[in-house]
């Protein structure tokens, strides 16, 4: 199996000749492009710097949007990528818009999107001089910015239109290759306005995906029907839901998944045991206590702390066989159990390890821990509880509507991880990864955009007053609905600090009526007191055709589900006092 691209971009039409070639801009040729290879987005923040870029952009078939800032443009195009599937180009003016945009960018590089961040820097014959905003290596670090560093997978400064199909083939390689691509291309002001004659494309380029050998699956099957095994499902297996539910129900394995990995298999199968890490299930940890599987098939996670808290409780007793199409993820989270690494698109090596497990009709599955959705009823006075919200929007938005449900990082991703349970693959969305605060509360614009239905976010009130693009959804007549956990606090970090010991720290939040903001923005919105008047709101929130705020006041004394998380900053605070 192999991708062709096979790009034509020219810039006329039906010429062969060189000297008939019409002559068009830099910015128009990057822009045609982008055209090309799949971009129908731009989110960005314009300036002087970028006009040229911003104004071919405006004129082409891709939709630009101007958001409020660049981090939250980037934040969206990471989600915007998800719910499409396409690339998205992120756009920026020089030196604070690049910077602004470095958290967003971040974020979609460890998130696993595609995204092309596009920038202007200074002309060479203005550098050095202090230009305004000055973009060159006088001014700024280059290194990890205008470099393939940490942050970018592909970077470069175009400083004559020669470079072109160079850069055009790397971009159309990096985004043929399964995983993620960030890209940053930037582009000096009186370059993007030059003109240029020559054709520009990057001739055909095929890649075959990363597969293992027909000698890889044979062995891992073998190992998997030694005795019982689990399967660890996580967010790099978002395209192989169907086969990992064959594999499971053919084998009787049981299944756990990744905080990003939830509802790639069913949460209410039988089969299913819980969500591990950060806002996981007990139910886990307990099926590794007193049935622990022989070994552990790892589709598409890396493991990292928020998904294991590299807890010994998560070992089985002969090691891992992990696959991922990074040959970097397998071994590095637990690097000293056994671990048998597959490089492999998670989708074809299922499917091909099926062929090994044919089905069997008879296949007995053993009782499993599983986690049990506690009722809460409903009180007449007091604070809303997050627990009796969250069943709410279980009830109202998971079960009744299609949306797609975002959870913010701190105490909106561990009650959402906790008590939220999804069936179907791309419904859910949060961030273990960089996780940031604000990724989701601006993400939700690029998510109901892109995907052209409604994108729900359940947020903290700290991350609503970090960065949030209302605004911009408004503009745009976006439907995203934010759900807010008005607290008052930074909650994660209050009861955080108060599990750790440690006393005086300031973690209030002025309580701020979100419904006021949001209104004063353009934005429908309406608050919540009571829990009695939580699924009225959120009906109304689903039925709107237009932006719009629940802001629920929270009850900050309920214990947050983040023992394992604590658990994780007293061992490494130990490991740290003891020199380790």
């Amino acid at each position: 199996m192999s991708v062709a691209l096979t790009p034509s971009l020219v810039t006329n039409s039906q010429s062969n000749s060189q000297s008939d070639l019409v002559p068009i801009s830099v910015a128009s040729a990057i822009v045609k492009m982008l055209e090309e290879i799949g971009v129908q987005y731009a989110f960005g923040v314009s300036g002087g710097a970028i006009v040229p870029l911003w104004h071919a952009l405006q004129h082409s078939s891709i939709r630009v949007l101007h958001f409020r800032h660049e981090a939250g443009a980037a934040f969206a195009a990471t989600e915007a990528y998800f719910a499409s599937g396409s690339p998205v180009v992120v756009f920026s003016t020089i030196g604070p818009g690049i910077t602004n945009a470095m958290t967003g960018l971040f974020a979609a590089r460890w998130e696993g999107a595609k995204v092309i961040f596009v920038s202007p820097s200074t002309p060479a014959s203005r550098r050095g001089r202090w230009a305004f905003q000055e973009t060159s290596a006088y001014t700024m670090p280059t290194t990890g910015i205008f470099t393939s560093e940490s942050l970018f997978h592909y970077a470069t400064t175009l400083e004559s239109d020669d470079e072109l199909p160079q850069i055009y083939r790397r971009l159309a390689k990096g985004l043929a290759q399964p995983g993620g691509f960030v890209a940053h291309l930037s582009i000096p002001s009186n370059i993007q306005a030059s003109s240029m004659k020559a054709s520009l494309s990057p001739g055909q380029l095929s890649l075959a995906p990363a597969t293992a050998t027909e000698e890889t699956i044979a062995k891992c099957a073998r190992l998997l029907s030694q005795r019982a095994f689990a399967i660890w499902v996580g967010f790099g297996a978002r395209n192989a839901a169907a086969e990992i539910r064959q594999l499971a129900e053919r084998t009787g394995a049981a299944v756990m998944c990744s905080p990003r990995g939830k509802g790639i298999f069913p949460e209410n199968h039988p089969q299913f045991v819980g969500v591990t890490g950060f806002g996981g299930h007990e139910s886990v940890l307990k099926y590794m206590r007193e049935s622990c599987p022989f070994r552990t098939l790892v589709l598409g996670t890396r493991l990292g702390e928020l998904t294991s808290f590299w807890n010994p409780t998560m070992l089985p007793e002969r090691g891992f066989l992990h696959v991922d199409i990074d040959p970097e993820v397998p071994g590095t989270a637990y690097p000293s159990v056994d671990t048998f690494a597959i490089q492999s698109d998670v989708s074809l090596f299922v499917k091909a390890l099926l062929k090994y497990f044919p089905e069997n009709k008879n296949q007995s599955v053993i009782a499993l821990p599983r986690s049990e959705r506690k009722t809460i009823n409903t009180r007449v006075k007091g604070l809303v509880r997050p627990q009796v919200l969250m069943d709410a929007i279980q009830e109202v938005i998971v079960e009744k509507t299609n949306a797609i449900v975002m959870t913010e990082p701190g105490n909106s991703l561990a009650w959402g991880n906790h008590l939220l349970q999804f069936t179907e693959s791309g419904r859910y969305r949060g961030s273990t990864s960089f996780s940031s605060m604000g990724h989701f509360t601006t993400g939700v614009v690029g998510a109901a955009l892109a995907s052209n239905k409604k994108a729900v976010a359940i947020v903290g009130d700290g991350a609503m007053l970090m960065n949030s693009e209302v605004s911009t959804a408004v503009k745009y007549e976006i439907p995203a609905v934010w759900i807010v956990l008005n607290d008052g606090y930074y909650n994660t970090c209050r009861q955080g600090v108060a599990c750790l010991g440690l006393k005086g720290m300031d973690t209030e939040i002025p309580q701020v009526d979100f419904v006021k903001v949001a209104g004063a923005m353009g934005a429908e919105g309406i608050r919540v007191n009571n829990e009695s008047d939580i699924k009225q709101a959120l009906e109304k929130a689903i039925a709107s055709q237009f932006p719009f705020v629940v802001d629920v006041v929270i009850d900050p004394t309920e214990l947050i589900p983040i023992d394992g998380r604590i658990d994780s900053l007293i061992s490494q605070t130990t490991t740290n006092s003891k020199g380790g």
